[in-house]
């Protein structure tokens, strides 16, 4: 993996408007009640 692509990787994990955030804490996808709060 390129510098570029573990840096969008990371972005991903921690931001909970992508997949990536919630598979990397154990999800399977976003939980769907997630942006009712």
């Amino acid at each position: 993996m390129s510098k570029k692509d573990d840096d969008d990787n990371r972005s991903r994990q921690l931001n909970p408007e992508h997949d990536a955030y919630w598979q990397s804490r154990g999800y399977d996808e976003r939980p769907d009640d997630e942006d009712d709060e």
